[in-house]
């Protein structure tokens, strides 16, 4: 009796591989690839491009960390104009008090995907130059990202609507006319030290 709830738990509990999961969009269609990097060797060289903080190439994935004297966040730029992607990549946060996927448009930031030890947030950006735009969360998940743990998560932008999960589980979904709007990149930040980012790919959503 006791082998059989033994297996029934093994066979209940969930198994997640972690690190570069295939994950299932589930708001768009995965067309063309745009970019698809491993970091097993080699630099940030362009489309990626440094604004703020630390970011190196090592031990297979990038290594992103905040510098003290900047006295902002670190920033790490993926310069690929985009409307409507799909994104994956795996993260493992290695002290990081914070850390999110941002997207701006032309004049500005536009939204991001927050991430922290207890989950994570699909936030809409105010806009500063227009006090009309108020910023808010657009859709939020409860989720458990422990330090050390590498972590795959999807991110589909399709018109008006945002969809993000991960391979533990966790899902959100948000809506807003702005998300719509152009994108001019992809910025990756980080607050503290450190975050690991490895495994990304990106495709346009159809």
């Amino acid at each position: 009796m006791l082998k059989t709830i033994l297996l029934a738990s093994v066979l209940a509990a969930p198994c997640y591989a972690g690190k570069n999961t295939a994950l299932q969009p589930t708001l768009a269609k995965a067309g063309k690839t745009v970019i698809e990097q491993n970091f097993d060797t080699g630099a940030l060289d362009k489309p990626w491009a440094v604004a703020k903080g630390d970011w190196q190439v090592s031990g297979g994935a990038i290594v992103g960390k905040e510098k003290p004297e900047d006295k902002h966040a670190g920033v790490l730029s993926l310069a690929l104009p985009n409307k409507d992607s799909i994104t994956q990549f795996s993260f493992k946060l290695d002290g990081a008090k914070g850390f999110s996927l941002s997207y701006n448009h032309a004049k500005g930031h536009l939204f991001r995907v927050v991430i922290n030890n207890d989950g994570f947030s699909i936030n809409k950006d105010g806009d500063k130059k227009d006090k009309t735009i108020k910023g808010g969360v657009l859709g939020k998940a409860a989720a458990k990202f422990a330090p050390g743990e590498w972590i795959t998560m999807l991110v589909e932008v399709k018109g008006d609507k945002v969809s993000v999960q991960t391979d533990n589980g966790a899902k959100a979904e948000g809506t807003d006319p702005r998300l719509a709007m152009d994108k001019v990149n992809y910025r990756f930040v980080v607050q503290g030290a450190s975050v690991e980012i490895d495994d990304l790919k990106v495709a346009l959503a159809e």
